[in-house]
């Protein structure tokens, strides 16, 4: 339309399809949403802000033990058991899988 009625109008479109009518569009990149997901298997992923300005701020954390926290990257959810020395001295330990899904499995 040319008509000077409809000054505004215009859109702006975010490649991810967010859409603003009238102004610049706010796009946002949630570096979570990507696939396949920057975190492991039994991670979460969280994307703390997601403004295009403000990348690489993305945290996994492990499923089973969420203390185990890393921004940035898949987070090492690993335990090995024998760390504690649960055997006791003059023994020795063996944790064949450290996966944190796998606990209890030390000899």
């Amino acid at each position: 339309d040319t008509g000077f009625g409809s000054l505004g109008d215009f859109t702006c479109t975010c490649t991810n399809g967010v859409v603003a009518t009238g102004t610049a569009a706010t796009c946002e990149i949630d570096e979570c949403a990507a696939t396949p997901s920057p975190c492991g298997m039994g991670q979460t992923c969280n994307d703390p802000n997601p403004a295009k300005s403000s990348q690489h701020d993305f945290t996994c954390t492990c499923d089973a033990d969420t203390s185990i926290v890393v921004i940035d990257g898949p987070a090492r959810c690993e335990k090995d058991e024998c760390d504690t020395m649960p055997c006791g001295t003059g023994q020795t330990c063996n944790d064949p899988n450290t996966g944190l899904m796998n606990l209890g499995d030390y000899t």
